[in-house]
């Protein structure tokens, strides 16, 4: 039988007991103040994002083709073609088709450097029409007259249909035929003469196209009579085919001589045509009074 202060020492004993489970376990309130914040959210994974393309590594790797062109001048480019249509012939007219039209601007650019190679090929001193002179320039005087016998063509009719642009080429061209040396030697001086009629046939087709186009106004009022007389004089009367050629299809308007016995008296055909041109014409002359 339990004393009485057995009973009271299990009861204070169970009571302890439950009040240190109570302690340990975490209330209903505890749970939910330890528990996530509804105010706090997980942070979003990143966006996704382009990946970078890797960057070459140190070891070398030839230029792409557009670079390695924007490195060529024009020699080298220009050898490259020629290089590559020998190997492959028929890209020559593929070629052909897609450049650029020459110009006459850039026709004589070309024209004028071959003519500069010429000048800068003279041996300083001596006497520039000798043999010599012509034996140290010889290579850069036939490339220059191969260049000029090249490039005419392409501005003749029915190549090039503008008269002016055929005219203004061969305006130019005579001037370059003009600074040719004169040679000691005749047989030397034969590459100037051969020109001297190249250059005046040309002269002579264009004027002959020309006069069939619109009674031949390119040549009428360009001009150009006096440029060819002035060429021909030039060239001591070699270019005569050409300015008989103009005088045969443009009449008085043409190659014509200055003057001309008209009506008893002399006339400046010169005259006459800047008078019709300006309206002037017949201002100078005197009124006859009475019947006609």
């Amino acid at each position: 039988m339990l004393t009485r202060l057995q009973v009271s020492y299990n009861l204070s004993t169970s009571a302890g007991r439950k009040r240190k489970a109570e302690d340990e376990e975490p209330s209903a309130d505890d749970r939910m103040s330890t528990s996530p914040s509804p105010s706090f959210h997980q942070r979003p994974l990143p966006a996704h994002r382009p990946t970078k393309r890797p960057r070459g590594g140190t070891s070398g790797r030839p230029l792409s083709l557009p670079r390695l062109l924007e490195t060529l001048d024009a020699d080298s480019l220009r050898s490259v073609l020629q290089t590559i249509c020998q190997r492959h012939p028929g890209l020559g007219s593929e070629i052909e088709q897609t450049a650029p039209r020459p110009s006459v601007a850039s026709a004589l650019a070309v024209l004028k450097q071959y003519e500069s190679t010429l000048q800068a090929a003279f041996p300083f001193g001596g006497s520039q029409s000798s043999d010599y002179a012509y034996n140290r320039v010889k290579p850069a005087l036939v490339n220059l007259l191969d260049a000029l016998a090249d490039f005419t063509p392409h501005f003749l009719p029915p190549q090039e249909p503008q008269a002016s642009l055929s005219l203004s080429f061969l305006d130019s061209a005579t001037e370059i035929v003009h600074q040719l040396p004169d040679w000691t030697s005749f047989q030397h001086r034969l590459h100037k003469q051969n020109a001297y009629e190249e250059i005046s046939k040309a002269w002579a087709l264009v004027i002959q196209e020309a006069a069939k186009r619109a009674g031949g106004i390119h040549v009428q009022y360009g001009g150009w009579d006096q440029k060819l007389a002035k060429h021909n004089q030039q060239s001591g009367g070699k270019l005569q085919e050409a300015v008989n050629e103009m005088s045969n299809h443009l009449g008085w308007m043409g190659g014509q001589p200055a003057t001309q016995q008209h009506g008893g008296r002399g006339i400046d055909l010169s005259s006459v045509r800047q008078e019709l041109l300006s309206g002037t014409y017949g201002s100078n002359l005197p009124v006859r009074v009475g019947p006609w």
